[in-house]
Parts: structure tokens; sequence; C-alpha cells
């Protein structure tokens, strides 16, 4: 039985990501097979070995923020500020007036200010140079939801999601069901991520899991993801209370779920997925069958797309043949704990477009992933609810259900 008790739609998006600056550049990117991943070399990193990156070179904090908001903010933050105007904007709000107590900012993050951590380092431990003095407020994982509720004047609940690459899947989760219950009528939700600093690439070159030269989720010949940075924001809200006040709705989020592997800190299981999708699609008060499109989380690594499609076998069954699922990191790169809030926005353009997105980079089947990753090229889908998957080290699951207004 789905535990709803108030519907909840989102009203505005917005987005920073190498792939296209507001929530309409990514989409059509994502929509066009458009690629943000592009060449990526860090001066401090001479030794660099993986060269791709969905890096965002022509980002300028200048040209959307205060002195003193650059000041006091790393970058990660900065992408989640420039994203959450945009979604109030796309809601018809002032951006200039307080939100106030009924109003929540919920923002998901994997690592927090990377750049000023590794900046800071790099000063103590080779140059010697003085510590940023905002140095500790700026690395913090929830300054981005602090920013975002300082500069807009959100009084209610303010708070981050940590954890890795399902934070800001389950930030929005989260701040769905603080409207369900009433502690508030909407909330900024999302996921920002800078992390392409020196030391955490190299940290990830280690892992061996990205990919030298294109990420190719769910074919044949696949080898590893590719890093991204950006982010996210939607304005979610109480449907009663987005309509009283003139708002537009976009689509409306009908379901969460979210469970822990509880084994392998980096190996995924099936059953974790699985039981993330079936509980988003039993949450929405839906059925597998009603589901026509998926956004897959979708690395490119070995074993997460080979899991990933079983536990999506297990949910659809023989159905899984013809639904669309697709991956779009191909196109943003895997921005962690943004990518789930960045996935959603595209998922949310597929659904009221009617189109699937392409898998892009897909060169063949790969027999142990036995699905439809609408390779290469978007294609038209009726589709009146879709899924959006994010699973996390640490064996974290998350799973958002979307549809279209009834």
């Amino acid at each position: 039985m789905s535990t709803q008790t108030r519907r909840v739609v989102v009203t505005g998006m917005g987005a920073v990501t190498a792939a296209g600056q507001t929530a309409e550049t990514l989409w059509d990117a994502a929509r066009s097979g458009r690629t943000g991943v592009s060449e990526f070399h860090l001066e401090r990193y001479p030794r660099q070995r993986i060269t791709k990156a969905a890096h965002i070179p022509d980002f300028d904090p200048a040209d959307h923020l205060s002195a003193q908001e650059i000041k006091t903010t790393d970058r990660f933050a900065q992408f989640a500020l420039v994203a959450a105007k945009q979604a109030l904007e796309q809601a018809g709000m002032d951006t200039d007036a307080p939100l106030g107590a009924r109003t929540g900012a919920i923002i998901g993050s994997g690592i927090g200010g990377s750049w000023t951590n590794d900046d800071g380092h790099y000063g103590f431990y080779v140059t010697k140079t003085r510590p940023d003095l905002m140095t500790i407020a700026k690395v913090m994982p929830n300054a981005a939801a602090s920013q975002v509720s300082m500069r807009f004047g959100v009084r209610g609940p303010s708070l981050a999601v940590s954890s890795a690459c399902a934070s800001g899947t389950q930030a929005i989760g989260y701040g769905l069901q603080l409207i369900r219950s009433g502690m508030i009528d909407r909330c900024l939700v999302g996921g920002s991520e800078a992390l392409l600093t020196p030391a955490t690439f190299r940290a990830w070159e280690i892992l061996r899991v990205m990919a030298p030269e294109a990420c190719r989720p769910f074919s044949d010949k696949r080898n590893g993801m590719v890093l991204g940075e950006g982010a996210a924001v939607l304005m979610i809200e109480d449907l009663e209370h987005a309509l009283a006040r003139g708002a537009t709705p976009i689509a409306e989020i009908a379901g969460y779920g979210t469970t822990s592997d509880a084994g392998d800190l980096l190996r995924p299981t099936v059953d974790g997925p699985e039981a993330s999708m079936r509980n988003a699609i039993e949450d929405a008060g839906l059925s597998p069958t009603d589901i026509g499109y998926v956004n897959a989380h979708g690395t490119g690594t070995i074993l997460n797309d080979i899991s990933e499609t079983q536990a999506l076998r297990n949910v659809f069954g023989d159905r899984l043949d013809e639904l669309p699922v697709s991956s779009t990191k191909p196109i943003h790169g895997h921005a962690l704990g943004a990518a789930g809030a960045i996935e959603l926005v595209i998922t949310i353009r597929a659904l009221t477009e009617q189109v699937a997105p392409p898998t892009i980079n897909w060169v063949a089947p790969d027999p142990k992933c036995r699905l439809d990753p609408v390779a290469n090229e978007a294609r038209p889908a009726p589709i009146t609810a879709a899924l959006s998957n994010s699973f996390a080290f640490g064996g974290i699951n998350a799973t958002l259900a979307v549809r279209t207004l009834s």
C-alpha cells in the first residue's frame, strides 16, 4: 500500500552540467546524444593517466554570484546556488523574496568542498601558504544546502544527504517525505558535486573503474565510467499548494524506494537494487507494467551493469526486452552525489516529451545485459510513468518514480 497522503509535484528545475548549464540545455544534449565529455588535464597532476571527464570549463561564478558569495563558497555550492535559482525562476517564484518556514532545502553531495580541501592541502604540504579563512565552512557537505537556505530565505528544514552516488536521489526522496508528512509545503531538493581535483581524480584512477576513451553502459566492450561534475536542483511542492499560487506542475514525484545491500563496500548486489525499484513502484501506487521508461544507474563498469540488468529483469520480467532503459552518464558524466538529481531532470523531460533518450557509445550487445538500451539514438515512447535509479558505493540503493499528472 502507498504511504502517500499529499501529492507532490515538480514546478521548477535547474541544472549546471558539462552537457549544458540549464535544465533545458541538459535535456537537449541528452535527447540528441551530444556528450559533455571532453579532454581534461589537471595542472597539479602531471602523471594523469585518464584524460577524459565531463568537466565545466566555462563556468564563471562571477556571472551568477556576488563577490561575497564567491568568497564563502566552494565550487560545488556555487553550482547548487545557480541551479536553485533556475528552479525557482521556472517555478514562477521571486528569487529575492524569502521562502519562509514552510520551505525546506535538501541538497545531497557525496564529497562536499573538494576543491577547497585540495587547495588547502596543497598549500599546507607543498607551498606552505596560509589556509583560506573560510575553509571549514566551505568544505562541509551541508555547505550547499546552507548556502541555498541563506540565499533564498529557506527557514524550514535545511540539510545535506551524503550517501555517495545515491545522495541526490535520496535528498529528493526525503524532501518528498517531508512534504507528504505535512511538515513543509515545498522544498528545494537535488545534488551538487565538484570532485575533479588532482587528489580525488588520482584516487579514482587507482580504483581502475574509469574508461580511458568512452563510457559504454550495457554495451559489449565497455570498460568503465567517466567522472563528471555539476548540480541539479528541483522545486517540489504539495500539489494543492502549487495550484493555489498559480504554478504549473511539470510532473508528479509519485514514489520513492531506498534499500541497503548490507554486503560488500564496492561490489553491488541484485537484491538491493531490485527491492529499491519495487519499493518505489509500490510507494507510487503503480505496478511494473505502468513503467514506460527507466533511467538506469548504468555506470558502464562491468559488474554494475550486469547486476542492474538482472535486478531490472527480476522486476520487469520478459517485458524488459521491450522497455526502454537508458543510461545518460556518457552525456553528463558520473557526478556522484549530483548524478541522481541530474538524471531525474532528464527522466522528467523524457516523461513530458514522450521521448526515451539514448545510451550513446553503445557498440554491440552484451549477453549478460539483455535489455533495450535505446542504443545511440533517442526514440519516441509512450511514457506515463518512469523510474530513475541511483546505486552507490556502500551498498546504498535509491529509486524515484515519476508520472504525468492525471
